[in-house]
This record gives C-alpha cells, structure tokens and sequence, in this order.
C-alpha cells in the first residue's frame, strides 16, 4: 500500500504547479489595455521618457496636424481650380495670377513633404523609435519634440547634418 500512495503523491503535485502558472500569466494579459489621456494633458520631465502616455500625446498631435494640413491642402487646391476660371485679358492680372499661383503650389508641396514627415514620425511611434535621434540614438528631449514633433535629430545632430548639407551645397 505505501507504493500506491508515493504515486497518488507525484501525480498531484505536477498539478498544482501547473494550475499556479497559467493564472499569473492570464493576469496579466487582462490588465494591460490602451492608454488614455485627457485632452488637456502635457507631457512632463518628471515623466519616464517616451512612456505609453507621451507616444498617445505625440500620436494624437501628429494625426490631428496631419489631418489639418490636409484639410488646407485640398481647400487651396479646390480655391486655385476656381480661380483659373477667372482668366483676365489684362497680361499683368495674368502675370500676377500666375505668381499667386505659383506661390500657392510652393506652399502646397511644403505641406505635402510635411505630411510625408509626420507619416514618418508616426511610424516611429509604431516602432518605438520615436523620441530619439537617428544618428546617434539619444533623447531628443520634450522641449524640442513638443516644439517640432516631426524632429529626427538632437539639436547637435541637427546642426551637423545641416553644416554637411551646406559644404554638400557649396560644391
């Protein structure tokens, strides 16, 4: 009889573990969930940096700019196309449409490089790359990013990429 009971006895206790893990591991699934800020919300320094909280604030004003650039954009295309009707027999009014025209279509493609840049800061929020430099992977800081949300670089990054830019320009 001692024999049957060591059985019962190692037969059991595998059970118990096995019950122990899968509750710790369901738990902690159901707890995590999508943050939530409140609108009147400003990313702090006391903060840990580029926490769940600043990726929602920098998502949310990211995807609001964008939608906002957009928004101007097709209005001062569907005002420029209206505009065109207004054809006037006068070369200088001509002359001056086309120049405001022209102005406008700079303008316009800014923007549209604009959203391309936010497009891709967006898709470093995705990656969890967003925040910090491209080149040499320290913090931007909040300052900056809550003054240019689009910037890649560290402000020393960003001077020396534009130092290169301009002996790159000289040649």
């Amino acid at each position: 009889m001692p024999k049957t009971a060591k059985a019962k006895k190692k037969v059991s206790k595998p059970k118990t573990k096995v019950v122990t893990k899968s509750k710790p591991t369901v738990a902690k699934v159901v707890s995590k969930g999508p943050v939530k800020i409140s609108k009147t919300y400003i990313p702090k320094d006391t903060e840990k940096y580029m926490c769940e909280k600043h990726k929602v604030y920098f998502r949310i004003r990211l995807t609001e700019w964008k939608k906002e650039l957009i928004k101007a954009n097709n209005e001062a295309l569907y005002n420029g196309a209206m505009d065109d009707n207004n054809i006037s027999a006068d070369i200088v009014d001509q002359a001056n449409s086309y120049i405001d025209s022209n102005v406008e279509m700079k303008a316009i493609n800014r923007q549209i490089k604009l959203i391309s840049e936010i497009d891709k800061a967006l898709r470093r929020i995705r990656e969890d790359t967003y925040g910090y430099c491209l080149d040499t992977a320290e913090p931007i800081g909040l300052k900056r990013l809550m003054a240019r949300p689009v910037a890649k670089y560290t402000i020393a990054a960003q001077e020396k990429h534009e130092k290169e830019e301009k002996v790159h320009a000289d040649d």
